[in-house]
């Protein structure tokens, strides 16, 4: 008989769902809320219900082929406005900036209850199937419209060549700390980290498959090329450069983008990131979960494949468990450091709506060298 999969992982904080309506709505939101039986059930057949009819095999096709120009166009028309800041970064991944004060992280927490307490309104807000619950109060980032500077794949990839026959020689080669953020958007991770973490041998990589959005990276006021390098970058093709080589880098981060991936294709993309990292690095992870409120909203005809959805925007979802993650990366030949389940309730007090979300946060570690 097979072994039995241990229990999910979950938050070792956070307060419990009140059952008094009266108290509900006087809150926005509850971490580690459990699941009665019943909701689960409800949440499987609403997913069953949802992805009872697939689209045809040339319309998946033509969302697979035409993804670069769909995402151009979600930058195109939302620029930063649709993501806020993740006033939850340095809480959950203390990583990115390892010389930050314990106590910065309880002021932030405190910033950002008091934040949300005030936008209340902002909860529950979906936009053609992309849920802005992941994030937090508004953006508080100064983009500015200037002449493109767009490093492009083609202009990369002969950069980074020659770049390569200079021995050592690359951007951020003299750094001690190096991070990437991997599907950057408009920056709402990268300049956080910069503001942040002052380490003066931190560089930061930072790279997206929208041309668009590492526009609005490169001509933000607080994109600084002494300390960050944005590129273009298609994680799906084998042959696209990175500008940096393999076992260099000390943390990778993916926020919300691993599921924008064809599944098919995740393995691989996770074993390229795997090979950059130093012995002991480590690869940063939060997505959307099973169940997630997201999923539950989506209607037939948005199906590609098991848990993974084609946008009213043309833009795709997945929606991950516990065990698909655990064996991406230890495929991969990494080790689990968290896998957890982060469950929380958010009420939405203007409309008088309780909602569910579902993600999943992981970090895992490429093995220490061996002592000789």
């Amino acid at each position: 008989m097979a072994a039995p999969r241990e229990a999910p992982e979950r938050r070792p904080f956070g307060r419990r769902l009140l059952t008094d309506p009266a108290r509900l709505f006087q809150h926005n939101a509850w971490d580690n809320v459990e699941w009665s039986e019943e909701q689960e059930a409800s949440a499987r057949s609403k997913v069953q219900e949802n992805s009872s009819q697939l689209l045809p095999h040339d319309k998946q096709e033509e969302y697979e082929v035409n993804a670069k120009r769909y995402w151009d166009d979600f930058y195109k028309i939302h620029e930063n406005g649709f993501f806020k800041d993740r006033h939850w970064l340095f809480t959950e991944f203390p990583e990115l900036a390892p010389n930050r004060n314990p106590s910065q992280n309880r002021d932030s927490v405190h910033e950002f209850s008091n934040k949300e307490e005030s936008n209340n309104e902002g909860l529950g807000n979906c936009e053609n199937g992309h849920c802005s619950l992941e994030t937090r109060a508004e953006n508080q980032l100064n983009l500015i419209k200037s002449t493109p500077k767009i490093c492009t794949e083609e202009l990369a990839t002969q950069k980074y060549s020659e770049l390569n026959q200079r021995d050592g020689d690359y951007p951020g080669s003299s750094a001690s700390y190096r991070i990437l953020e991997v599907g950057c958007g408009a920056g709402n991770t990268v300049f956080p980290i910069l503001q942040t973490n002052n380490d003066p041998g931190l560089f930061v990589y930072c790279c997206d498959f929208s041309t668009t959005a590492v526009d609005l990276v490169q001509n933000n006021v607080e994109y600084d090329s002494s300390r960050c390098f944005a590129f273009v970058h298609d994680l799906c093709n084998d042959q696209s450069p990175f500008p940096m080589p393999d076992e260099s880098l000390d943390v990778v981060i993916l926020i919300f983008v691993l599921s924008a991936i064809l599944p098919e294709k995740m393995q691989c993309i996770v074993n390229r990131l795997s090979r950059l990292l130093k012995p002991g690095g480590m690869i940063l992870l939060r997505d959307y979960g099973r169940y997630d409120l997201a999923q539950l909203r989506f209607k037939k005809g948005q199906c590609l494949s098991d848990n993974f959805y084609v946008r009213g925007d043309g833009t795709r979802v997945y929606f991950f468990t516990q065990d698909e993650l655990d064996d991406l990366f230890t495929t991969a030949g990494l080790e689990k450091i968290q896998n957890l389940v982060d469950r929380r309730l958010q009420v939405n007090r203007g409309k008088q709506m309780t909602m569910y979300r579902v993600w999943i946060q992981c970090k895992y570690r490429k093995p220490a060298a061996p002592q000789l």
